[in-house]
């Protein structure tokens, strides 16, 4: 649905987009060789032969494939995590979209060189400018600096930054200063923690959750009527009830909702990544969210939101996977989620 004004005048101007949400996992590609303009029937060797890069470019199959669930999904705005930068976001675009999306990406922090970015669709009705949190001071240090610190050492950095990024989205019609909508997308630090200094990476991820949301209520101030949304891969359960423990600051502090949960959609519908465990058992997780404001609870249209289920090449539901091989094989280890938001005030 491309995004359509209603009213041409200030007073009543309206908009509908449709928003979506993915983990695109590693979604990197880089070429060093001409690309042939049949490159979608190469092998996967052939396909991977056309980079040099030390990062492996994305399986040909699983971009084709991606592609496919955007074009059939058609959102205005596509909010992504895990992309491998600038140049692989527009590489995706060119080559799989048809360049009917612009892109906005400012490289972060990763240490896997792995992005937060947009794609939004042509033509537009509104204009877009792209900020980025990346150098914000999260004030917090580990244990372990903390205790440097006090005993005199010397410490990598006076504060931790994001592990990626906090990119601000802000979308206006005419006036940059006075925009509609903005959109925080971010993907905060995952469970991983290979150096033994924080347990599932709790600390950090709460300590990125917790600026992010500073970065929100300064929004608020800044522009007081304007809807600003809350996205991206937050690696933990962020929704209710038993929420964990990092997250809780999100229902303290603001009024946003999960879109699923405005929306009413049954829990088990609302997995976004699934784990399986050993003797093949499976759980599904939400761990990708939308937020929102109460103020534009109205403009959800529940019955639009989905957490996607990929499909095989003939339009059908795959089944969720029970093996880690099955899974390796779907576009990504995330599954998607799209809804729309309708009559939208726009200035």
């Amino acid at each position: 649905m491309t995004p359509q004004s209603t009213d041409n005048t200030h007073d009543g101007q309206q908009i509908d987009l449709k928003m979506g949400l993915f983990n695109a996992e590693n979604l990197f590609l880089l070429f060093d060789q001409p690309i042939p303009p049949h490159f979608q029937k190469l092998s996967e060797p052939q396909w991977q032969k056309l980079s040099a890069s030390v990062y492996e470019n994305k399986p040909l199959q699983k971009c084709i494939a991606i592609a496919n669930l955007i074009k059939e999904n058609n959102p205005d705005v596509m909010m992504l995590c895990e992309v491998g930068g600038l140049e692989s976001l527009k590489n995706f675009n060119e080559l799989f979209l048809d360049a009917q999306y612009s892109v906005a990406l400012i490289e972060g922090n990763s240490d896997r060189n792995i992005d937060v970015g947009f794609l939004i669709k042509k033509p537009q009705t509104f204009y877009f400018d792209l900020g980025t949190n990346k150098n914000r001071p999260l004030h917090y240090l580990y244990p372990h600096e903390t205790t440097s610190l006090k005993t005199g050492y010397a410490v990598k950095a006076a504060t931790q930054l994001f592990s990626r990024d906090c990119a601000e989205l802000r979308l206006f019609t005419s006036d940059r200063s006075h925009p509609f909508m903005i959109v925080l997308l971010t993907h905060l630090k995952s469970r991983l923690d290979p150096e033994r200094i924080d347990p599932g990476g709790t600390e950090r991820r709460a300590a990125e959750l917790r600026t992010t949301l500073q970065i929100y209520k300064e929004l608020k101030l800044q522009f007081a009527n304007v809807p600003i949304l809350l996205a991206g891969d937050l690696n933990g359960f962020a929704g209710r009830p038993a929420t964990d423990a990092e997250f809780a600051l999100i229902y303290q502090e603001t009024d946003l909702q999960d879109v699923f949960e405005v929306a009413g959609l049954s829990p088990e519908k609302r997995s976004t990544f699934y784990q399986i465990k050993n003797g093949q058992k499976v759980e599904g997780k939400q761990i990708d969210y939308c937020f929102i404001p109460s103020s534009i609870h109205a403009s959800l249209n529940a019955k639009t939101c989905t957490a996607y289920l990929f499909k095989d090449e003939f339009g059908f539901a795959l089944d969720i996977p029970t093996t880690l091989d099955a899974k390796s094989k779907l576009p990504s280890d995330h599954y998607p989620l799209f809804f729309n938001l309708e009559k939208l005030p726009v200035w």
